[in-house]
C-alpha cells in the first residue's frame, strides 16, 4: 500500500514565525516515515509558499537564533479539490514535469498539519483556503480557529458558556480609550493583542501613565487590543485531544515563572531557563478534575476540533478562572501541550499520529 501524505506546513506571516518553525520541526520528527510520505511546506514571513528541506535540525534555536523559513521552489495549493493538490509554480528538483513547466502537479496530499500560530495560519484563513481545495488537516475548522484567535470574541462565546473569564476592555488602533472603564479594572493591568500568541506585543501595567505606551507595543502586532484585569492565580494548562470517543482532558500541568520576570513572557517561555513546569500540576483531585471539565466546556463552546490547549488561572481558593483558547499550542520540545499527553498515558509520536488520524477521519465542509 502507498504511504499517506502529510504536508507540514509552517512559519508564516505572524509574529509567531519562528516558534511555528520550530514546533514543526519536532512533528516532522515525529511523524513515522514508513507510514507517512512527508512533505515539508515553508510560508515565508512576506507570504510565499515554498518547499523546505525536511531536516527539523534546520527549524531548532541556536543559542538565541530563532528560525526562519527564507525562500525554496514557489508551491501553491489552489482553493480548487479538482487541481490535484500542491502545484509548483517554478522549477525545481521535486517537480515530476518539464524542466521549468510553472503548475506542474506534485501529487496529492492526502492531509495538511498546518503547524502555524497567530494570524494568516491559525485563525481560519489557511482552514479556509484547506476547506475550498477539499485536503483534511489537524485542527480546527474556519470558525473555531478565528473565535479563539480573537481573545475578545472568545471571551463572549466562554461567558455565554457560564465560564468564569477576566474583565477586559478592547481598545483599537487610533480610537480613544474609555479610561473610566479601565481604571475601573484595577491594577495592575495586562495590555496584548487581541489575536495573538506566544505572550508577544504584552505588557504589564502598574500605572495608567504607563497605559498608552503599553499600548502602543500591542498595538505594532495587532491593531485590536485588549486591556485586562489582572487574576491573581497560578497558571495551569489542560490538553484537550479528540479521540474516536469525542474529546478527552489531559492532567493538567503548571508553569512557574522565576524572578525577574512580571509574567511568563517571550524570553521566559522560549530564550531563557526561567520556569519550571510542573507536569502534572500538584492539584487537589477536585480541582484537577473540575479544571478538566471546564476545558472541555471551553473546547465545546469554540467549536474546536481536533486539539486544543486550554489555560486558566487557579486562585488561592480552588477558583478558576479561563484565561485562553489555543487551537494550536505549541509543539517545541518545551511545549506543554505534548508534555501534558505525555504524562496522560500518550507520547509524542502517538500524538502526532492521533492528530494525523484524526483529521483523516473528518471531511471538510460543512459538518
Amino acid at each position: 500500500m502507498s504511504r499517506l501524505r502529510v504536508a507540514v506546513v509552517l512559519g508564516g506571516r505572524s509574529t509567531e514565525h519562528a516558534i511555528s518553525c520550530v514546533s514543526a520541526g519536532s512533528v516532522l520528527a515525529a511523524l513515522d516515515r514508513e507510514r507517512y510520505d512527508v512533505v515539508a511546506v515553508g510560508i515565508t514571513p512576506e507570504g510565499r509558499w515554498v518547499l523546505v528541506p525536511d531536516d527539523p535540525a534546520l527549524l531548532s534555536v541556536s543559542g538565541r537564533e530563532l528560525p526562519a523559513v527564507k525562500d525554496g521552489q514557489a508551491v501553491a495549493l489552489p482553493g480548487d479539490p479538482t487541481a490535484g493538490g500542491l502545484l509548483a509554480l517554478e522549477a525545481g528538483p521535486l517537480e515530476s514535469g518539464p524542466a521549468g513547466l510553472a503548475g506542474v502537479g506534485l501529487g496529492a496530499v492526502d492531509v495538511v498539519f498546518p503547524v502555524l500560530h497567530g494570524p494568516w495560519g491559525e485563525d481560519g484563513t489557511v482552514q479556509g483556503l484547506l476547506e475550498m481545495a477539499g485536503v483534511p488537516y489537524v485542527g480546527s475548522g474556519v470558525l473555531a480557529s478565528a473565535v479563539a484567535m480573537d481573545k475578545a470574541v472568545a471571551k463572549v462565546l466562554l461567558r455565554a458558556e457560564g465560564l468564569p473569564v477576566a474583565a477586559s476592555v478592547v481598545v483599537r488602533q487610533g480610537s480613544p480609550v474609555d479610561r473610566d472603564a479601565v481604571a475601573a479594572l484595577g491594577l495592575p493591568l495586562f495590555v496584548k493583542p487581541a489575536r495573538g500568541g506566544s505572550s508577544i506585543g504584552i505588557s504589564r501595567v502598574d500605572d495608567l501613565d504607563d497605559l498608552a505606551a503599553a499600548l502602543r507595543v500591542a498595538h505594532a502586532a495587532d491593531p485590536k487590543a485588549l486591556v485586562e484585569a489582572a487574576v491573581a492565580g497560578r497558571e495551569v494548562e489542560c490538553g484537550v485531544l479528540a479521540f474516536p470517543d469525542g474529546p478527552r482532558a489531559s492532567l493538567p500541568a503548571e508553569v512557574r515563572v522565576a524572578a525577574g520576570h512580571p509574567f511568563y513572557d517571550f524570553e521566559a517561555k522560549y530564550l531563557q531557563d526561567a520556569t519550571e513546569l510542573d507536569v502534572p500540576a500538584d492539584l487537589p483531585p477536585e480541582t484537577t478534575a473540575r479544571l478538566q471539565a471546564m476545558s472541555l466546556r471551553a473546547f465545546a463552546a469554540l467549536g474546536c476540533e481536533g486539539l486544543a490547549r486550554v489555560d486558566f488561572f487557579v486562585g488561592a481558593d480552588g477558583s478558576l478562572t479561563v484565561n485562553e483558547v489555543n487551537t494550536m499550542p505549541g509543539f517545541t520540545p518545551m511545549s506543554m501541550y505534548p508534555r501534558m499527553w505525555a504524562a496522560s498515558g500518550v507520547d509524542y509520536p502517538a500524538l502526532v499520529d492521533r492528530l494525523v488520524q484524526a483529521a483523516l477521519q473528518r471531511s471538510t465542509g460543512l459538518r
